[in-house]
C-alpha cells in the first residue's frame, strides 16, 4: 500500500526524483521515431498530437506500435526507478512526473500527448494489477468502439474504479489525479464525442 508522504526532510530526494521521472516522461518518442523513419515532423501530420494514436496515422504500424510501447515503459521506468531508490513516496511522485512530463515536455515548448500510454506504464508500475485491468479495458473499448479516445478515457478510468473496488485510499486518491489530467488533455476529444464528430482508430484528425 502507498503510504501518505512524510516529512520535511525528504522534500529535496523527493523533488529530485520528480524532476529525473518528469525528463524521462518528456522523452518525445513519437517525435524522434517519426524523423527516424522519415515520416517528418509528427506534429505537422493529423491532429499534430506526439503520441502513438497519431504516429499511426503516417501509416506506418511498426513505428505506431513502437512508440507506444516506448510511452508505456517511460512510464513504467519511472515509476520503478521512484520504487527502486525512493520507496512508495517517491513512486507515486515519479507517476505524476511522468505523466505530466509527457503530457507538458520542455523540450517541445510544454506541447506533449495526451498521456494514455503513459498513464498505463505507471499505474503497472504501482500496481500490476491496475495495468493489467486498463489493458483490457483499452482491448475491449477499441474492439468494440474503434474510437481510440474512448479507449484512452475508459483505460484511465479503470485504474481509480479498480483502487476504489479493492479499497486503496492512497492508489485511489493517485490514479484520480492522474485520470483527471489525462481527461482534461482529452477535452476536445469529449466535445467531438458528444457532437459525434470523433474519427476511428487510424483515420481522422
Amino acid at each position: 500500500m502507498i503510504e501518505p508522504l512524510g516529512g520535511w526532510v525528504n522534500a529535496w530526494p523527493l523533488a529530485v526524483g520528480f524532476l529525473i521521472a518528469y525528463l524521462i516522461g518528456a522523452i518525445p518518442f513519437g517525435l524522434i521515431l517519426t524523423r527516424m523513419s522519415g515520416a517528418g515532423d509528427i506534429r505537422k501530420i493529423g491532429s499534430g498530437n506526439i503520441g502513438a494514436t497519431n504516429v499511426l496515422r503516417t501509416g506506418r504500424k511498426a513505428v505506431a506500435a513502437a512508440t507506444l510501447l516506448l510511452d508505456i515503459g517511460k512510464g513504467f521506468l519511472a515509476v520503478w526507478l521512484g520504487w527502486r531508490y525512493g520507496g512508495p513516496d517517491m513512486a507515486v511522485l515519479a507517476a505524476y512526473g511522468a505523466l505530466l512530463g509527457h503530457c507538458f515536455p520542455i523540450w517541445l515548448k510544454f506541447k506533449g500527448g495526451k498521456g494514455v500510454a503513459t498513464f498505463l506504464g505507471a499505474v503497472t508500475g504501482l500496481a500490476w494489477m491496475f495495468g493489467l485491468v486498463g489493458a483490457i479495458a483499452w482491448i475491449a473499448s477499441a474492439a468494440i468502439f474503434r474510437i481510440s479516445s474512448v479507449a484512452g478515457l475508459l483505460l484511465t478510468a479503470a485504474a481509480p474504479i479498480t483502487a476504489f473496488v479493492l479499497d486503496d485510499q492512497q492508489l485511489l486518491e493517485a490514479t484520480l489525479v492522474m485520470a483527471a489530467l489525462v481527461w482534461m488533455r482529452h477535452w476536445s476529444n469529449i466535445l467531438r464525442l458528444l457532437k459525434g464528430e470523433e474519427p476511428k482508430i487510424g483515420k481522422g484528425a
